[in-house]
């Protein structure tokens, strides 16, 4: 399903740049009868202040809607907050509760909740400028990529960012903004994907240690017909409700994701 959505996203974006070039294609008239010539044709794809032609935009504007998903991902902190909301269910051991649909939105408002300060930067040094035609559409992308740039590099390990330009053929970058950012995405998720684990670990190990007690206890009851789960999971619930473990668990993500 989300691989047609996909195709057909990108089919209408397809036929918006074909029927938009085609608007845009100017014809001339055919010389004079007896000088040599044809039909030229001659496509305008930039406007005379340097910004695209609207049907492109139309155009990048379905594109990045398709990436979108891919860009949240990759470029944000929906990622990590994903990744420890989802350790922290397992841990619990409530199986479906709280639901993924619930996990998912709650992650993403965390994310926008923490990338609100970027998306301010963003808005005010590149979309305001412009739409006031301070910047061309090529200008306002730069200085919102350097804005995300920003945001991925100061969570994004030194290690991990040396092993992605290490299998970079090219010369080494001599300074930061020489860095590419298709290399520097891959060390960001790298990065996430190690802090997200040491949250995950760290949330793990106080309910390990009720499951091995409630295990040890009832054994030595004999009760090993008893699964430990039955008895484990309601103390674990009503341990974490006491601690309020979720204004715990959402207050660390969000300071290790403000810094």
């Amino acid at each position: 399903m989300i691989y047609r959505m996909a195709g057909a996203i990108l089919l209408g974006a397809l036929l918006v740049v074909v029927g938009g070039l085609i608007g845009t294609v100017g014809a001339e008239p055919l010389p004079p009868t007896g000088s040599a010539g044809g039909l030229q044709f001659s496509v305008d794809l930039g406007g005379a202040d340097g910004n695209l032609v609207p049907v492109l935009k139309i155009a990048l504007f379905l594109l990045f809607l398709s990436l979108l998903p891919a860009i949240l991902i990759s470029m944000t902190s929906f990622m990590r907050i994903l990744i420890v909301l989802a350790f922290l269910k397992q841990a619990l051991g409530t199986q479906t509760l709280p639901p993924t649909q619930v996990i998912v939105g709650l992650s993403l408002f965390l994310c926008l909740f923490t990338m609100s300060p970027v998306i301010g930067e963003i808005h005010q040094q590149a979309f305001v400028p412009h739409q006031a035609g301070e910047l061309t559409d090529a200008e306002a992308f730069e200085v919102a990529m350097e804005s995300m740039r920003h945001f991925m590099a100061s969570h994004t390990r030194p290690e991990d960012l040396e092993l992605f330009v290490s299998m970079v053929h090219d010369e080494r970058p001599d300074s930061f903004e020489d860095v590419s950012t298709f290399t520097l995405i891959p060390a960001f998720m790298l990065s996430e994907l190690r802090t997200a684990f040491i949250m995950g670990a760290l949330i793990f190990l106080p309910f390990i240690i009720i499951d091995i007690v409630v295990a040890s206890v009832l054994m030595a009851m004999g009760m090993m017909m008893v699964p430990p789960v039955m008895v484990s999971l309601p103390i674990k619930l009503l341990l974490f409700v006491l601690a309020d473990g979720w204004n715990l668990v959402v207050s660390s993500l969000v300071r290790s994701l403000m810094i």
